[in-house]
């Protein structure tokens, strides 16, 4: 075994990655420090195999196409097979519940990750009653409050681009309208907990009905008031993305209606002007880069010469998920 092997089997085995927030600093840049090497003896050609013949099981409440393909790739390179356990086609479609299915699959392999992301107050809780009783390390691959893989690839795309000292920098994150469907809140409030820990300032804009959770709007706050950074919240996306370094707009649902899709769609509609387009963008820093988790609206959250535009880094931060995803299960499993 190579010493970068050596260093990932022995620091973080057995961790569950269920909240950034839950991680230290040190952790998180544990964390990216092994998607960096990753990255590079992937670019290179060269073999990672750290998780030879393990195997990791995951999870769909949803559906998904970047955590999917990103974490099947990601397992396959570093030595080991993904399980896709889709929750409709198993038996917790039946009521199957966490106790069991962590007791069980964690007797089978070496890791259980979970996405559960599209009704508040459940993900989150599944998944740490999954972990409470799994013998190995579980992964949120999006839940309710939060989407710590999207972060974190956020976080090396940012950190590629600006470099590690992040302190000062403005990230602009703001709902944006899209009428594909009720999106989730985690990777807003992801962003918020995540980036207000680094020294960043971070501006959020939303309409009025489109507020986040209590809990990850404290610990936004609490995280600026430790690292010395701000945390405002404005109510339109100009102010926002005014001399911002990083812009950050996408679409959220209304916590109160996402059982009720239509009547949520009807609130969405009365902000269709909530659009980032190159006149938004324009009031960013001109060396102001564009991120979004993907998928995006096209014409609706962003037009086409903004994400396709020489701002734009969503394919980079696309591709930093599998790196990500294969620090997180190298460090773990």
């Amino acid at each position: 075994m190579n010493q970068t092997a050596k260093s990932i089997s022995d620091r973080m085995k057995g961790r569950d990655w269920l909240m950034t927030q839950d991680w230290s600093d040190a952790e998180i840049e544990l964390a990216l420090d092994t998607a960096v090497q990753l990255k590079k003896e992937f670019k290179a050609g060269i073999t990672s195999l750290h998780l030879p013949h393990k195997t990791i099981f995951l999870i769909f409440f949803d559906k998904s196409t970047r955590t999917r393909n990103s974490f099947e790739a990601g397992i396959t390179q570093l030595g080991g097979h993904a399980h896709f356990v889709d929750s409709e086609t198993s038996q917790i479609a039946h009521g199957e519940s966490p106790k069991d299915m962590g007791i069980i699959l964690s007797s089978y392999g070496h890791g259980i990750a979970i996405r559960h992301d599209l009704v508040p107050g459940e993900g989150q809780s599944y998944m740490r009653e999954v972990a409470r009783w799994a013998k190995v390390p579980v992964i949120n691959m999006q839940c309710d409050v939060d989407h710590p893989c999207q972060t974190l690839a956020d976080l090396m795309t940012i950190r590629e681009e600006f470099g590690k000292d992040l302190r000062d920098l403005k990230i602009a994150v703001s709902w944006a309208y899209a009428p594909s469907y009720v999106k989730p809140m985690s990777v807003p409030q992801g962003l918020i907990m995540l980036m207000t820990r680094l020294g960043m300032n971070v501006t959020l804009a939303h309409p009025p009905e489109y507020t986040l959770m209590d809990e990850p709007m404290r610990l936004a706050r609490d995280n600026a008031l430790l690292s010395g950074s701000s945390f405002e919240v404005v109510d339109n996306m100009e102010d926002a993305i005014a001399d911002a370094d990083i812009v950050y707009p996408k679409s959220w649902g209304v916590e109160s209606l996402y059982g009720q899709p239509e009547e949520a769609m009807k609130v969405a509609q009365q902000y269709r002007s909530w659009i980032c387009d190159e006149a938004m963008m324009a009031r960013a820093k001109e060396k102001a880069i564009y991120m979004h988790c993907l998928p995006a609206d096209r014409g609706c959250e962003v037009t086409d010469s903004v994400i396709d535009g020489p701002q734009s880094r969503v394919y980079p931060e696309a591709e930093n998920r599998m790196h990500t995803a294969k620090a997180l299960m190298a460090l773990t499993m």
